[in-house]
């Protein structure tokens, strides 16, 4: 297989952390965002390659269904399982590295390889983006107005059938 195949992007923690050492011995920025990423659409895109923009590696966290089912997400989601949203992310050109977490929130996994840059949407306050101690600086990016998973869902149960 290729080294740039999408699959080789999908990382373990340890692979990950392991990645980023031979990165930061290049003397590589890595930026870091992540997000559930159900329904990959247009404000998915706009948000990743904003990220990209802002280091010269980027990192996408990708909250396991566990994960998401652990913040109390309405029944049934996330709609597409966590290997198929893990696989369409890592396709992404604007992708170096993809990484599953387990947890809530991706405290941990931020705590373990502490980016140059912690990229979110400006629908944040800083003072509320976790794991923001660990980041050398946080970027807020612009967010496209009107693209979600939850208005896809919403026309789709709208369609007769």
């Amino acid at each position: 297989m290729k080294a740039d195949t999408w699959s080789s992007k999908v990382v373990t923690r340890d692979g990950l952390l392991e990645i980023i050492a031979n990165w930061r011995a290049k003397n590589e920025t890595i930026a870091f965002t992540n997000g559930v990423f159900d329904l990959l659409h247009r404000g998915h895109l706009f948000s990743i390659e904003t990220a990209s923009e802002t280091a010269d590696r980027l990192v996408v966290g990708i909250n396991s269904d566990n994960s998401v089912r652990l913040w109390g997400k309405e029944s049934g989601r996330p709609i597409i399982d966590e290997e198929d949203r893990t696989a369409c992310i890592a396709a992404l050109g604007a992708v170096d590295l993809v990484v599953l977490f387990d947890e809530p929130t991706p405290y941990e996994l931020l705590s373990a390889l502490k980016p140059d840059v912690l990229v979110k949407g400006n629908d944040y306050k800083i003072e509320d983006v976790i794991g923001r101690e660990f980041a050398v600086r946080v970027e807020l990016i612009e967010r496209l107005v009107g693209f979600s998973t939850t208005n896809i869902i919403e026309k789709i149960s709208k369609l007769k059938f």
